[in-house]
């Protein structure tokens, strides 16, 4: 091997133990199980995150409040207890995914209303990108019987599908978890490889792009149904499907929390002038 070669090679090494430990990081990644009935899911859930580097495990409405205590859960977690006692508990969707300003919502249904659809690679490189700039993101997993419904969607920035056989696209609750955790630690690898001349603190800091968590969205969603009311366009007794429209059209445009004010700014002019005071 040539002087320059080794020298190459230990510039690679180097890059490379300095992303493995850039892994390591506290990754704002939210892990969503809603409405969960089994607890040796929430058990092999824990573990596949894991694996994977990640832990920040929430459970919306689960079936049991303890389910770390739950003995199948125990079992299937398989070293990864730490994660399954510290997951949360939450009462609304909305409380669980928090302030992250990309949340995905795993379905292979294709929905008439609803955040824009997209395939995991594209989910994932969207995450990426979010988590280098150190923007929360979540990925958000349904029921083990029907999947997320179309409420739970609402509370989406986007509707994410794994590219699975179309005769047979069945996967446990488990295994989904498994492949996006997979494939979000390798697209973390990925980014963090864009430039070996560019430092970690570099990259965060390209995206200064601020978008609204979904709670603020939700907020300001309430606030123009009742500035509709106020004004006449919206009938509460026959809404139609009004809201959900506006809700899939707000989804698609990614709202940055500027955005958010100057919205709620109008839904309160709806509210002074019409016929609500």
């Amino acid at each position: 091997m040539s002087s320059d070669q080794a020298v190459r090679r230990k510039q690679i090494l180097a890059r490379n133990e300095e992303s493995l430990e850039l892994l390591k990081k506290n990754w704002p990644v939210r892990w969503v199980m809603v409405r969960t009935s089994h607890p040796g899911n929430v058990g092999s859930a824990a573990r596949a995150i894991k694996t994977m580097g990640f832990s920040s495990l929430h459970l919306v409405d689960p079936a049991y409040q303890h389910m770390a205590k739950k003995a199948e859960a125990i079992s299937l977690s398989s070293g990864a207890f730490d994660v399954l006692e510290g997951a949360q508990n939450h009462e609304s969707l909305v409380d669980a995914v928090a302030n992250s300003q990309l949340v995905f919502g795993l379905t292979t249904r294709d929905r008439e209303f609803g955040p824009p659809a997209i395939p995991l690679n594209e989910a994932i490189a969207l995450a990426s990108h979010a988590l280098l700039a150190d923007k929360p993101v979540a990925f958000v997993f349904g029921t083990e019987r029907t999947g997320l419904d179309n409420d739970d969607l609402k509370h989406c920035t986007h509707r994410v599908w794994i590219d699975a056989n179309p005769d047979y696209p069945s996967l446990n609750l488990a295994q989904a978890m498994m492949i996006v955790a997979y494939s979000m630690r390798q697209g973390l690898m990925n980014v963090l490889e864009i430039d070996s001349k560019t430092t970690y603190s570099e990259m965060s800091s390209s995206g200064d792009i601020e978008l609204a968590d979904q709670s603020a969205i939700t907020a300001m969603l309430d606030h123009w149904q009742q500035g509709l009311e106020a004004i006449g366009y919206l009938d509460p007794q026959n809404p139609k499907k009004l809201m959900p429209r506006l809700q899939s059209l707000f989804a698609r445009t990614s709202l940055q929390k500027e955005e958010i004010d100057l919205l709620r700014g109008i839904a309160k002019q709806m509210l002074l002038h019409g016929k609500i005071k």
